[in-house]
């Protein structure tokens, strides 16, 4: 199973460039030190899933000309993380379908304060739809996202929701799949990996062959074997020396070579490193900072 991921943003909480900063990082012409809020999108099992949802959820699919997703996988509540939510509005338009969201019961409760609206019994119409999945540290399950009703928009009133099956579901988007017996959705399974952001938990994912972790400054010696037999680790990086929350530079390296992947890729950079092309210059030949658009596969 080819497993391909797109770094839809590398940068920390900020982005690169930070507004109103002037540093060599911020005002580089380099295309690849421009950095939205950190989020990847991943290609697996037949599976379209987005790691995350910042502020420039937007733009991200914009630009990366994403035209579904089946599920949003949120590795913890912080904003730079979760801001973009509101905009699956565009996808539940034209799919017709809820969004599926896998988060710990502790995010979802952050979003049901944060986006209080989404969750009100008389909804105003057009807000987001999400069908929330709680997760913890075991392995799960990412389902292709048929919706048990499927939404109608009705002008002036909003959705209505109608109930469909798998095979109409099938019939209507996969013409090519159905009307061969009984339609089986796609799906794969997806390990978390747990990590501590300051005090926070947090979760990162493992697909096949390839890690995904953000936002960790700690990672127990009981998640590692997880992590073994990777072609490609992610891990984030937010500057040198000691950081409250994140790993530093000097961290991220010395995990990536624990860990032994054939290549590692460092997330999540701030303007307090060095530009690309001189991060890169510094580091091992198999660690590399990852960029924008960016994309590999295992």
């Amino acid at each position: 199973m080819v497993t391909r991921l797109t770094f839809l943003g590398t940068g920390t909480s900020q982005g690169v460039p930070m507004i109103g900063c002037d540093c060599s990082v911020c005002k580089s012409a380099d295309p690849k030190d421009k950095r939205f809020r950190s989020s990847a999108f991943v290609e697996y099992g037949g599976l379209k899933i987005l790691v995350d949802a910042g502020p420039d959820f937007r733009s991200q699919m914009l630009r990366a000309g994403i035209r579904h997703i089946d599920a949003i996988l949120l590795t913890h509540n912080h904003k730079d993380h979760t801001g973009g939510l509101d905009d699956v509005r565009a996808f539940n338009y034209i799919e017709r379908a809820p969004i599926r969201i896998y988060c710990e019961k502790y995010v979802e409760e952050s979003l049901r304060r944060e986006y209080s609206y989404a969750f009100a019994e008389h909804r105003y119409p057009g807000v987001p739809e999400w069908q929330i999945s709680n997760i913890d540290g075991h392995p799960f399950t990412v389902c292709e996202n048929i919706p048990v009703r499927k939404l109608v928009w009705v002008e002036g009133k909003g959705y209505e929701k109608i109930p469909v099956s798998a095979e109409e579901w099938a019939a209507e988007h996969h013409p090519e799949k159905a009307g061969k017996g009984e339609y089986h959705p796609e799906q794969a399974e997806v390990i978390p990996i747990r990590g501590k952001h300051f005090m926070l938990p947090v979760l990162g994912y493992r697909f096949g062959r390839i890690a995904y972790l953000t936002d960790m400054n700690f990672i127990p010696e009981s998640e590692f074997p997880k992590l073994e037999g990777l072609d490609h680790f992610i891990i984030n990086c937010v500057r040198r020396g000691k950081h409250i929350s994140h790993f530093s530079l000097e961290e991220a390296v010395a995990v990536a070579q624990k860990v032994g992947a054939a290549h590692s890729w460092l997330t999540h950079l701030s303007h307090q490193l060095p530009r690309y092309e001189d991060l890169c210059r510094e580091l091992p030949e198999n660690i590399r900072p990852a960029y924008d658009g960016l994309v590999i596969e295992a």
